[in-house]
């Protein structure tokens, strides 16, 4: 039984099988159907302004020097990143080092973490690696970028304990 919570039994390394690559493909889709429904819709009707995540995966592309078209910007984004990168890295890396460091946790906290860990690395590193200010330089762009990955890594959590609840009953 899949709890909701961190529990290191639950929340063990993955066995590398066909099940668990299509749990990284679902769970990846629905994280970046909620972080670009968010980020490129939600917030700028709010007027919270609008994401670029295609922007800085074609910037993050052109600084290593390889191919920066907008079809290799949504490869990157949609696909190597959010569909496999991001999923394969609360599957093998947060979940587990979360369930043996803070045992218990709520899911939903775990995977919010996560989702700060991701804005980190996204709008800190890879921002300023592609030739951004450091954080976007915090303007409203960064807020609402830290509030789409860790809707990002909510809704991915969400999936892969809903997919491992399905597969267990």
């Amino acid at each position: 039984m899949i709890a909701t919570s961190t529990n290191p039994t639950t929340a063990a390394f993955p066995a590398i099988n066909l099940q668990t690559v299509a749990l990284i493909v679902l769970s990846g889709a629905v994280g970046t159907l909620a972080f670009d429904l968010w980020g490129e819709a939600i917030a700028p009707l709010l007027g919270f302004g609008g994401l670029a995540p295609v922007g800085l995966a074609r910037g993050f592309l052109g600084a290593l020097g390889l191919p920066n078209s907008a079809a290799w910007g949504n490869v990157m984004h949609l696909f190597l990143v959010g569909v496999i990168a991001y999923p394969v890295g609360w599957l093998f890396i947060a979940r587990p080092i979360l369930a043996r460091v803070v045992p218990g946790m709520h899911c939903a906290i775990a995977s919010a973490l996560y989702g700060v860990g991701l804005w980190v690395f996204a709008i800190g590193f890879i921002a300023w690696f592609a030739g951004n200010p450091v954080f976007l330089g915090f303007t409203r762009i960064t807020w609402v970028a830290l509030a789409g990955h860790v809707f990002y890594a909510i809704a991915a959590a969400a999936t892969v304990q809903y997919l491992e609840r399905q597969r267990t009953a």
